[in-house]
């Protein structure tokens, strides 16, 4: 069943950072409203949404007014508590489901869930002690990446293992949380396929876009990317069967390493995504307004893509150079309205047309 929000509906979103801001953005562009809850005072969503509550997850009088106020609630980031859902969904829907937050919450029940669907991963090893990850390194070799199992991001809470005498530096770096040990894997490059599946159950997927990090942090990704034709299709598949398996509604972003051997899931990330910000000049129907037409039961876009794009991260200072990229006709620019400038912060984007598609 289509559950079809009407027209002036308020959409509530978790999380107040830049995804909540362009998820506000194209919310409004379809006439629906937006209303925020975000621990942190001014997010930058704040600046755009029709509402922000400012209170912590813990806060379950603001959570029940938050609810309350709300047709429908989705989210910007993965790591939302658990307590704050189970309330949250016994007053209102949440979309996507519980089952995709709780899947991508903890890498370990990531990769058991991409292996029971026949996707190819890393090989990894669930990491709680020394001996735990002496007995890993033993098992998968080196070089490895140690992980925490939740609550990572942009390079965050890894640690790499070049050799076994490396493992004890690497449980400091994790500070003794609960981790997975992961093979490196031998791969050209990396992409990643964002993809949108709708109440009924149809899908949608946007080019694969291919993916350049610098110290962990998303740097470009640039479409179209380098892959077969056969390569392309398999990558959006892939996106597919994991959308299909988890009833998921909105948009999801999947990272793929491509290697000799075949396409291999870094990860899944069930939210609009960094590496989709391209759509929103490469396409008609962008990823945030893709997740808004999913959450609100609208038919899907069919993310054609009418131009290749360069998507370019402004990371801290960076943005000390929006006036050259403002002289450039080529160039749509994307800031974030974060006050302080600080290293390795995402401060905005900017996508550069490179042709049509």
């Amino acid at each position: 069943m289509v559950d079809v929000l009407a027209p002036n509906a308020t959409i509530g979103i978790l999380g107040g950072g830049q995804l909540g801001r362009m998820l506000s953005v194209a919310a409004s562009r379809l006439g629906f409203k937006t209303h925020v809850f975000e621990p942190s005072a001014q997010p930058p969503a704040g600046h755009v949404a029709d509402k922000v509550t400012t209170a912590s997850y813990e806060n379950a009088e603001a959570l029940k007014a938050f609810a309350a106020s709300v047709d429908v609630i989705t989210y910007e980031f993965e790591n939302v508590p658990t307590s704050a859902l189970d309330l949250l969904e016994s007053i209102k829907p949440i979309r996507p489901n519980r089952r995709a937050l709780a899947v991508s919450q903890d890498r370990i029940s990531e990769k058991e869930f991409l292996v029971d669907l026949g996707l190819k991963v890393a090989p990894f090893a669930a990491v709680d002690t020394a001996e735990d990850l002496d007995k890993a390194i033993a098992e998968i070799g080196t070089p490895a990446i140690l992980k925490t199992r939740r609550f990572g991001y942009d390079g965050k809470g890894q640690s790499r293992i070049m050799a076994p005498v490396d493992a004890a530096k690497a449980l400091e770096d994790v500070a003794g949380a609960p981790s997975v040990l992961e093979g490196f894997i031998d791969f050209t490059h990396e992409v990643s396929v964002i993809a949108a599946r709708g109440q009924a159950g149809d899908v949608s997927c946007f080019d694969p876009g291919e993916n350049v990090h610098i110290n962990g942090i998303l740097h470009t990704t640039t479409v179209p990317a380098t892959l077969t034709s056969s390569q392309r299709m398999d990558a959006v598949l892939l996106a597919a069967k994991v959308l299909n398996a988890l009833d998921y509604v909105g948009v999801m972003g999947v990272e793929i390493f491509v290697t000799k051997q075949g396409l291999v899931v870094n990860e899944i990330a069930p939210r609009v995504h960094n590496s989709g910000h391209w759509t929103q000049n490469g396409c008609v129907i962008d990823q945030f307004e893709q997740h808004i037409r999913a959450v609100a039961g609208w038919p899907l876009g069919d993310g054609k893509r009418h131009s290749n794009v360069e998507m370019l991260n402004l990371i801290g200072d960076d943005v000390d150079k929006i006036a050259d990229y403002a002289k450039d006709g080529s160039v749509a620019i994307h800031m974030y309205g974060k006050s302080d400038v600080k290293a390795g912060r995402k401060m905005g984007h900017v996508n550069k047309i490179t042709g049509a598609a």
